[in-house]
């Protein structure tokens, strides 16, 4: 059934690094060094038991401090799917790096604690998943132990979170009891909550349906590298390397290339392991045309029938990542969507967003680390994209400061400007 990404998040210490490492811990996925190690680590720290949340907490602040402050990525595999986890920070000073961890996945993992129910850091990372466009949302109910495995402390919390969910835009949503610490109903079903009749938190990651979720309608290949070998038995070869960000592109299909608007024939499509007869997200694909265009880095392929918006006045969402500066109208920074740069100034600042009550505040000046809001870009020179909603990776763009080339901050495209 392929790979499948997801992030977990929560509040501070609900058990998120404990549930990834149950994960690891119950799948075989671990190395017994690496076990070893954590049950080193946990004598050490007086616990007659392993510290399981050890194996994605892998920084040494982390460990010391018990909570997780950077993404953790991890791997492991089943004999139905591969996944890989982001196990993205709690804190709200780190929203940041949740951002960084859920912009690739396809489901959002956010647990909340049984005892405390949805707290303000659960509704931030809701709609952080939401903004993201996150397909799939699950919420783990965590610490089941610690009240009875009651029902009714299930019910409560599961209602408090619909209630606010229902402000999101959130196409599928699931709610599974668990206790991380235990086990129980992380990979296999717990008699300690017979009156719960779903799936456990692995068999749901197994089956959970994630092929419909790319895009699959708008043929877009951004132009990565012009592959030009050298030595006479490839003297003729000119191809065009890349990702497809959508669609699906195959030999005989008619393509555009942007900006130039010049026609031509999809001739073949190139692999790795041979030529393929079709390739669709994500694949890493040379395509030959059967037309020698001037095609360089950071041009598009596309349909002529089904092109992106080209546009150099970008409507879009930030998140700003910089702890040395604030983004304010006018400043001027480089851009980068999918293969191709440019240089961008802040038009407006449309509204800063209060992400824990949804508030717009439309007279904010600036925005500060970790904080998001609504602005209005003026490109050198056209991008081609679409909306975030419609496509996640040409909806989605950076901000670079030119002076120090540090990322400052993460995009999604909401239009094109008037």
């Amino acid at each position: 059934m392929g790979l499948l990404r997801f992030a977990t998040a929560g509040s501070v210490d609900d058990g998120k690094s404990t549930l990834i490492g149950r994960l690891l811990y119950d799948t075989k996925s671990i190395l017994e060094d690496q076990l070893e190690a954590v049950e080193s680590a946990s004598a050490r720290m007086g616990l007659s038991v392993p510290n399981l949340a050890l194996l994605t907490d892998g920084l040494r602040a982390e460990r010391e401090q018990g909570i997780t402050i950077d993404v953790a990525y991890r791997y492991f595999a089943t004999p139905r799917r591969s996944f890989i986890i982001a196990d993205t920070p709690g804190h709200v000073q780190y929203t940041r790096n949740m951002v960084t961890g859920a912009s690739t996945a396809d489901l959002a993992l956010i647990l909340v604690d049984a005892r405390n129910g949805v707290v303000e850091q659960t509704r931030r990372h809701a709609f952080l998943a939401s903004l993201l466009q996150v397909p799939h949302l699950v919420v783990c109910v965590n610490k089941m132990d610690l009240v009875g495995f009651d029902r009714d402390v299930f019910d409560r919390v599961r209602d408090q979170f619909r209630e606010f969910a229902m402000r999101l835009d959130v196409p599928d949503l699931t709610f599974i009891p668990v206790s991380a610490l235990h086990g129980d109903n992380i990979v296999e079903r717990s008699p300690n909550m017979a009156w719960y009749d779903g799936a456990s938190l692995l068999h749901h990651l197994e089956e959970v349906h994630i092929a419909s979720d790319r895009n699959l309608i708008d043929p877009r290949f951004p132009v990565q590298w012009v592959v030009r070998p050298r030595g006479d038995e490839h003297h003729d070869y000119r191809g065009y390397a890349g990702t497809v960000a959508g669609g699906v592109i195959k030999p005989g299909d008619e393509v555009m290339v942007l900006p130039s608007g010049f026609t031509s024939t999809v001739d073949a499509l190139d692999t790795p392991a041979g030529p393929v007869d079709e390739a669709f997200a994500p694949m890493a694909v040379t395509v030959r045309l059967a037309d020698d265009l001037d095609i360089s880095r950071g041009d598009m392929l596309c349909r002529p029938n089904n092109r992106p918006i080209v546009t150099q006045d970008l409507d879009a969402t930030i998140c700003w990542m910089d702890e040395n500066s604030a983004l304010r109208p006018g400043q001027k920074l480089a851009i980068k969507h999918t293969t191709r740069w440019a240089r961008a100034m802040v038009a407006d600042l449309v509204y800063r967003l209060d992400i824990n009550t949804l508030h717009r505040d439309s007279g904010a000046s600036a925005l500060g680390l970790n904080e998001i809001g609504r602005v209005r870009l003026r490109c050198t020179r056209p991008l081609f994209v679409d909306d975030y909603r419609r496509n996640r990776v040409t909806g989605s763009f950076m901000l670079v400061d030119e002076a120090t080339n540090a990322t400052v901050a993460a995009g999604m495209v909401r239009g094109a400007v008037g």
